[in-house]
């Protein structure tokens, strides 16, 4: 998840900004943006292909997130894993699973990694956000194409919960805890999901790199008490400039796959 800077996020999300401790919340940040990372943003949904040119009535379409999202009531933890990709094209993307930044959009808990690929060069980070706080980089983890990496978000209460992400290859495990976010905003425990996302810098989407596929696999969530698969969710594709971008699919109860096309 990335930064936007201050006058796009008012302009794209008012709303979430519009608390009594914004500037006061704003004037920590610079003093901590040297040792964050940048800032995500909730799901923006666009008018994509008609269900006769997708061929799936049930694909909404988004410009920023792809993925599936399980929407009710009462979500508390979401987990999934997935292989590290190998981006086969210049540019950036993120992976990750979270609670709301859909239907509820005044918080975020996720967790994930991103990557980058500059000439020959790819990088990848892990990473833990409590939106609309900036993200932040984990220390002490290590990670590389084809590892596979466990994602776990825990919500303890509408303020506070934990990100987790364990590289399964290394055997390395962090965690970040968040306690009292409120003054950032609450969670509505609304949202379950597992995304890939094309993240904003400035006042832009960044170049989004061709990943190849990413596919959550021991995906599940913790509604009510109770675990749940993937099975019922909302497949969001990512569409820009009239172009589908992914190929989103639920192919089990426990797996979410996204392609880049």
């Amino acid at each position: 998840m990335k930064f936007l800077t201050l006058a796009s996020t008012l302009a794209l999300t008012g709303a979430v900004f519009a608390a009594p401790n914004t500037a006061k919340r704003w004037a920590a940040h610079e003093k901590r943006v040297a040792n964050s990372r940048t800032q995500g943003h909730p799901l923006q949904r666009v008018t994509g292909p008609t269900p006769e040119a997708s061929n799936d009535t049930f694909v909404e379409y988004s410009s920023n997130w792809a993925g599936a999202i399980l929407i009710g009531s009462g979500y508390t933890s979401v987990t999934g894993t997935f292989t590290v990709p190998t981006p086969s094209t210049s540019g950036s993307g993120a992976a990750w699973v979270g609670i709301d930044g859909d239907t509820c959009q005044t918080a975020i808990l996720q967790t994930g990694i991103d990557w980058t690929k500059s000439g020959d060069s790819i990088t990848y980070d892990a990473w833990y956000e409590w939106y609309p706080d900036y993200s932040y980089d984990f220390s002490g983890i290590t990670l590389a194409a084809g590892n596979t990496v466990k994602v776990t978000v825990t919500a303890s209460s509408l303020t506070g919960g934990t990100a987790v992400v364990e590289n399964v290859s290394t055997g390395k495990t962090v965690t970040h805890t968040f306690s009292n976010e409120g003054s950032e905003g609450d969670l509505c425990e609304e949202n379950a999901e597992w995304i890939v996302e094309d993240y904003e810098e400035g006042s832009s989407l960044v170049s989004f790199a061709d990943f190849g596929t990413v596919t959550f696999t021991g995906a599940s969530a913790i509604e009510n008490g109770e675990t749940v698969g993937t099975t019922g969710a909302t497949i969001i594709d990512i569409e820009q400039n009239s172009k589908v971008l992914t190929s989103c699919s639920v192919p089990s109860s426990s797996e979410v796959t996204c392609t880049y096309v």
